[in-house]
């Protein structure tokens, strides 16, 4: 399923009438709801601590991206999220920040702070809050089914609140998000989520695109825990790559330490048994095909969230796909070129890719148990981000001339020994013995 971080489409539709005409609305027009006293109490309370917060091209000073932020208590401490800041966190020559308030007034920001991780920043502008949202050392307690209020500027089109509804915990991102069933669009990202008391739940960071009015925020737990780590002070970073790479490290660790806690699941795909890996993290989903002389079954297995580095780098991810061909008419040779086509399809990536180096590959032919295989392992390394790196390994079984087993595992974004580690795992979970 495809995720997004809040890039949408708004189709706006305009109506226009003579300057002299009289506009009488039909008779069975339907009057729309105004917002509820709540919200508007809210919204009228919040506001001078809302912020949109802008990256800008420094040369002409022309608008690049568009989120929101919000000041913290009395201080001029900013919150919003990563992905908003993201180009000059990672980019300072290039952009820079501004924050523009609903009164109109703007002024420039300093990044002092992220979390890569859990998708935050904070940021020092040169003007203070009035106390209204605050956070404390206590996350706040939340029940199914609450009213939340999340604030931000959305498509660009000025400030605004929507109504939602808690309704739990996600875990199949790889950190916790609260689920939100109430519009957050493009622009309202890094705006806080209040709860009918004004205290800040989360905030807003994305939305499913496949679904309706089902959104995400960051718990504001994180935003806490960030926000101690922050001196208020304190002289900025110039640069934060070194940051976002040390990040990138820690969480690699751990995605790859709970993959491979345990064995991998052994699974039956033919006379062959493979690895694969189902957990609130990673989803497993399997379709086959059959042909005039041939049949397809595949297996693929993938993590579904990603950490966000860049509008050009997601990363931060586990895939696992198995494909098991056999003939059902097709004599040997035949089926041999089949099978050695679709493994020569598979992708590695270029040479011309900006992120990542060209793949650096190596093949052999391997046996493990009584299965021999022809395996090739890709690494590619990170340009900006030192230690880390792409791999990819993929298999085809070579013991039969009428089935073959293709198998790929791609880990993204971690560290050689741990890229090693999962590969090694992956190709011994490798063998043959299943029901045929």
């Amino acid at each position: 399923m495809k995720f997004s971080k809040l890039a949408f489409i708004l189709t706006l539709t305009w109506g226009c009438a003579a300057a002299n005409a009289q506009q009488v609305p039909p008779p069975d027009a339907v009057a729309l709801p105004t917002p509820s006293s709540t919200a508007q109490k809210l919204y009228s309370a919040a506001k001078a601590d809302l912020l949109q917060v802008r990256s800008l091209l420094k040369t002409g000073r022309t608008q690049s991206s568009v989120g929101s932020g919000f000041l913290v208590g009395t201080s001029n401490l900013v919150l919003t999220n990563y992905h908003v800041v993201s180009q000059f966190a990672l980019d300072p020559d290039t952009y820079t920040g501004e924050w523009v308030d609903t009164a109109g007034q703007r002024g420039s920001i300093e990044l002092l702070a992220v979390d890569v991780l859990h998708d935050l920043a904070v940021v020092r502008v040169n003007r203070y809050g009035t106390g209204y949202f605050k956070l404390g050392d206590k996350p706040v307690t939340l029940t199914q089914g609450q009213y939340l209020y999340s604030m931000g500027n959305p498509l660009d089109l000025g400030f605004a609140i929507s109504e939602g509804s808690f309704n739990g915990v996600i875990a199949r991102s790889f950190y916790e998000q609260l689920m939100f069933t109430g519009p957050i669009n493009a622009g309202m990202s890094g705006g806080p989520s209040v709860t009918v008391d004004g205290a800040v739940a989360g905030i807003n960071v994305s939305k499913r695109l496949d679904g309706e009015l089902v959104s995400f925020l960051v718990p504001a737990r994180y935003a806490q825990e960030l926000l101690k780590k922050v001196e208020p002070d304190a002289k900025p970073p110039k640069d934060f790559t070194a940051i976002v790479a040390q990040q990138l490290l820690v969480h690699q660790k751990a995605m790859i330490d709970q993959l491979l806690a345990k064995p991998l699941t052994a699974k039956a795909m033919g006379p062959y048994s493979v690895p694969v890996r189902e957990s609130e993290q990673m989803r497993c989903w399997g379709r086959s095909n059959d042909r005039d002389s041939f049949s397809v079954e595949v297996t693929n297995c993938q993590m579904e969230s990603s950490l966000f580095v860049s509008g050009s780098l997601q990363t931060g991810q586990v895939q696992i796909q198995h494909q098991f061909m056999k003939s059902t008419g097709l004599d040997a040779v035949r089926f041999a070129v089949l099978s050695s086509n679709s493994f020569k399809n598979e992708d590695f990536g270029n040479y011309k890719d900006k992120r990542l180096t060209g793949p650096s590959c190596t093949e052999q032919f391997v046996k493990n148990g009584n299965l021999p295989m022809r395996a090739v392992m890709c690494v590619r390394a990170y340009r900006k981000f030192d230690g880390l790196y792409d791999f990819a390994l993929l298999t085809s079984s070579t013991d039969d001339g009428k089935m073959n087993l293709q198998s790929r595992l791609d880990a993204r974004g971690v560290s050689y020994e741990n890229g090693l580690r999962a590969s090694r795992a992956f190709l011994e979970s490798l063998s043959r013995g299943g029901k045929k």
